[in-house]
């Protein structure tokens, strides 16, 4: 094997005494470069103690600030045909003006009287509704007279039964009168006859006086009978009562029966017309929806069903609508590291895409184009994009942004934290630390103006 440390070539030859060689073995170049490294490492370590203000930056786009200043579609909330286009992209409507007119897809729409047909329904529903009111209040003065004559023939009833009743005593005390007379013709008719037997009295007065017990006896059995009689009329009496209740409480509850059909028939009649009245409010709310019509004052950005007679569903987007008054504001992302150290109120540079801008991320105050904003809200659930979503707002006590940002074009957003030396920094950075934790100070004035 060749040793190669044996062969080297300055030991064979003097490379001194060439041109090359004069121009490179001398000592006089490494003066300067020390002198140069040392002024190098001078004003290195200067730097490094130069201040630096951390900083989370951002890549967004510009928005609005309020969500009903932002671009936003126009649906149709019925399925429809489009007939006519009353403007043209680009154009500037007015809250209310008309953009298009639709027509009806669905048969059960088509009849052009459909509103007219529904309120004759309604009235003839409501005269349907008076005659059952009418019913109503026959068959209550109906209830009302029966009522009345029942009243009237029990109390016509009842007198009956006084009476027999009256009648049964009167029969009584005559029965009571006929025994005691039966008793007495009994006395005088065995003392006659006793008298007879005696020879005091004659045989015909004994004759007269057994015609007389006879009579006596026939006019008890008699008054028996009546009084059998008077017991029956009042036995008729208190079953003419219960007759007289059964009947007009039959009546009574067939017409109660008719009137609560009738009170059942007309609630279901003014149902039927509420339903009715329900439906033609329907259909003149949906004959206005056949003119779709602008929410906001906006310029029309993009027709998105375009043809005539082209057909669309309910809640399909027709037409793009960007409103003309807004408040302009960026929407931007940072990472979830760095989401503690956002709070509201924090002040933000903003570097917008077509507007040239010369950045420092750490020397804000050297940096040239950039606007000023202030975080108005954030995002408290991460998005998709695995980034929590900031709001910022144009700081009041900066520069304006320029009148022809657009929303929708893109922004580079640094949020200024704190201020550290440029050593810290790079050591943070190798380290991959998050910024220094901090909380901005707040003005006293600020807080109890928003309170």
């Amino acid at each position: 094997m060749l040793n190669i440390s044996h062969n080297r070539l300055n030991q064979k030859v003097d490379i001194s005494s060439y041109k090359a060689g004069k121009k490179v073995f001398h000592t006089r170049h490494f003066k300067y470069f020390n002198r140069f490294l040392k002024i190098f490492a001078g004003i290195t370590i200067i730097t490094m103690f130069l201040p630096w203000t951390q900083n989370i930056t951002g890549k967004g786009y510009l928005t609005t600030l309020k969500p009903d200043q932002r671009p936003q579609t126009i649906q149709s909330p019925i399925p429809g045909k489009i007939e006519k286009w009353y403007v043209r992209e680009g154009d500037f409507v007015k809250k209310g003006d008309t953009i298009l007119h639709i027509s009806e897809v669905k048969n059960e729409y088509f009849d052009p009287r459909l509103i007219e047909r529904t309120g004759m329904q309604i009235e003839a529903k409501e005269l349907s509704v008076g005659s059952y009111k009418e019913k109503v209040k026959a068959l209550d003065g109906q209830i009302a007279a029966l009522s009345n004559e029942r009243r009237l023939k029990l109390e016509q009833a009842q007198n009956k039964l006084l009476q027999a009743k009256l009648k049964v005593q009167s029969d009584s005390i005559d029965l009571e009168a006929a025994k005691t007379n039966l008793s007495i013709a009994e006395t005088q008719f065995n003392r006659t006859l006793t008298l007879q037997q005696e020879g005091l009295k004659a045989m015909t007065d004994v004759e007269g006086k057994r015609l007389k017990l006879q009579e006596t006896q026939a006019k008890l059995i008699s008054q028996e009978n009546k009084l059998l009689a008077s017991k029956n009329e009042v036995i008729n009496a208190s079953v003419e009562i219960s007759r007289i209740g059964a009947s007009y409480t039959e009546k009574i509850s067939k017409a109660n029966s008719d009137k609560f059909t009738a009170q059942s028939n007309r609630f279901d009649a003014e149902g039927q017309v509420t339903k009715l009245e329900n439906a033609r409010s329907n259909y003149e709310i949906r004959n206005e929806m056949y003119y779709i019509r602008a929410p906001q004052n906006g310029f029309i950005n993009k027709a998105l069903k375009a043809g005539i007679g082209e057909t669309f569903k309910e809640g399909e987007r027709l037409v793009a609508i960007m409103p003309s008054d807004f408040e302009m504001a960026v929407e931007t992302y940072i990472d979830p590291i760095d989401m503690p150290l956002i709070i509201v109120g924090e002040e933000v540079r903003i570097q917008f895409d077509g507007w040239p801008a010369i950045v420092f991320s750490g020397w804000p105050n050297a940096s040239y184009g950039t606007y000023g904003g202030k975080v108005v809200a954030i995002e408290n659930y991460i998005s998709d994009n695995g980034k929590y979503r900031i709001l910022i707002a144009p700081d009041e006590a900066d520069n304006e942004w320029p009148v022809d940002l657009r929303v929708g074009s893109g922004a580079n957003t640094m949020a200024l934290l704190n201020d550290v030396p440029i050593w810290f920094e790079l050591w943070r950075k190798l380290n991959g630390f998050p910024p220094d934790y901090y909380q901005p100070e707040v003005n006293p004035k600020t807080t109890e103006a928003k309170k």
